[in-house]
């Protein structure tokens, strides 16, 4: 094992992209490599694809080629591709980019330092989801990648629903499950390594379980973790809206650990493009949805994502669109525009929407949303919250910065910390004293 191999690495796309990620980084870590911050001390450069749609495909490609040019100036250096795009784009990707020296798909990340060493054959990339379907376990090296607080946690892989937009189940395949004791002995490591927010990430967390011969669930999966672990937050991405059960509210609204903080991707809320997104629930399953959440656990932070521009989508679904949020506000929101995108059932749909009307219903849906977002934190000026600090604002570094049970990393707002001191991974109590559009302000509260 040669000493001092310099690793630079980009990840792209999801959180689950990222654990996986964190598991090449640890096996590349076994073979002696390090981690550098600059691409042109690396031996090693290696770009995790997202490629589910063209904006994240044209990302990849940036980063492949700009990471190219290092190699052009010193041949020596490797340069590897892995992840979605590989899966989705592989034959091609191996005849348009001859300078990747190596390209592995979502099925075979975990034998990168084998294939670096030449001593695995590669995996068909066109037939390998069929012919060796993947799932990581605990027995994998993984270097969390995240600051030391706080960690994600993979509890599937691939998919068991079929949404007409999406090809996730053509790229990650079927949904499989990992056993709970697994994820307990990697939630145990976790534990130990000091992690105060573990957020478990899955494709539908409540899909979880119904592949397995001894059916578990979610809920079988969150007592456990209350049980044996001391992590103060538990935090749930994505809730499927047809599977969201009582039981698991209850739980929820009796756990303070499990924060209360929903993300529910709910997509649309006419009923005649949600049964072309083959999205099995109504706008009134939704309505009573969101009503049996707020009664259950109040003060509960909503999130979802809607799309908008889907083939057939007319000027009144988005005016129902705009009238449902004002109804029913979520105290956050992620809007997209449709991506048309090949080998999708919904790319063959009639009434495809031109790009510049997906954008201005698109704009319309988020100025709306920035008022929603700004009425919803004014609720909590004056109150104290619990903020798990992150450390120096990337704003400021005269100002700390961290988040409240409200808001999930990377994806929603911050409360930056105009008073007081605390370490990063702190959980201390802040007294907010502004909000904004989507950040909050206070002070800690000695």
């Amino acid at each position: 094992m040669a000493p001092n191999k310099k690793l630079y690495l980009v990840s792209l796309g999801c959180s689950k992209n990222l654990v996986d990620s964190e598991v090449m980084l640890g096996l590349l870590e076994k073979d002696g490599y390090m981690v550098t911050q600059k691409p042109e001390d690396a031996d090693l450069l290696l770009v995790n694809t997202c490629g589910f749609i063209g904006s994240a495909v044209k990302e990849a490609i940036d980063e492949i080629l700009a990471l190219a040019r290092y190699k052009l100036q010193e041949p020596s250096k490797k340069l590897v591709v892995t992840g979605c795009l590989v899966q989705r784009y592989g034959s091609e990707l191996e005849r348009e980019l001859p300078e990747v020296d190596l390209f592995i798909g979502t099925n075979g990340f975990h034998n990168i330092v084998e294939r670096l060493h030449g001593q695995k054959t590669p995996i068909p990339l066109a037939h390998s989801l069929e012919q060796s379907p993947f799932l990581m376990d605990s027995s994998l090296p993984r270097k969390v990648s995240t600051p030391p607080h706080r960690a994600y946690m993979k509890i599937t892989e691939g998919c068991i629903n079929r949404c007409s937009y999406c090809l996730i189940p053509s790229i990650r395949g079927k949904l499989r499950s990992r056993p709970i004791a697994d994820l307990m002995t990697e939630a145990h490591r976790l534990d130990a390594g000091g992690v105060k927010e573990l957020t478990l990430v899955a494709q539908d967390l409540l899909a979880y379980g119904l592949d397995l011969p001894k059916q578990a669930n979610l809920i079988d999966l969150l007592l456990q973790l209350l049980a044996e672990t001391a992590i103060p937050w538990i935090r749930l991405l994505y809730l499927h809206p047809a599977r969201v059960s009582n039981k698991l509210l209850l739980l929820m609204a009796e756990s303070p650990r499990i924060v209360p903080y929903l993300d529910i991707p709910f997509q649309h809320v006419s009923d005649h493009i949600l049964q072309l997104m083959n999205r099995p629930y109504s706008k009134n399953h939704i309505i009573q949805l969101m009503d049996t959440i707020r009664n259950t656990i109040p003060g509960a932070a909503l999130r979802t994502t809607m799309m908008v521009g889907f083939p057939g989508e007319t000027e009144a679904d988005i005016a129902e669109m705009a009238d449902f949020l004002q109804k029913h506000p979520f105290e956050h929101l992620g809007v997209f525009a449709y991506a048309n995108e090949e080998g999708c059932k919904a790319s063959s749909f009639p009434g495809q929407i031109p790009e510049e009307i997906k954008e201005k219903r698109l704009c319309r849906i988020m100025e709306m949303q920035a008022e929603i977002s700004f009425a919803a934190l004014q609720r909590h000026v004056g109150q104290v919250e619990q903020v798990l600090v992150e450390g120096l604002s990337k704003e400021s570094d005269l100002l700390l910065e961290g988040r409240t049970r409200y808001q999930a990393p990377e994806i929603d707002g911050c409360v930056y910390i105009t008073g007081g001191t605390a370490e990063p991974g702190a959980l201390v109590q802040v007294k907010i004293t502004e909000a904004h559009t989507y950040d909050l302000v206070g002070e800690v509260n000695d």
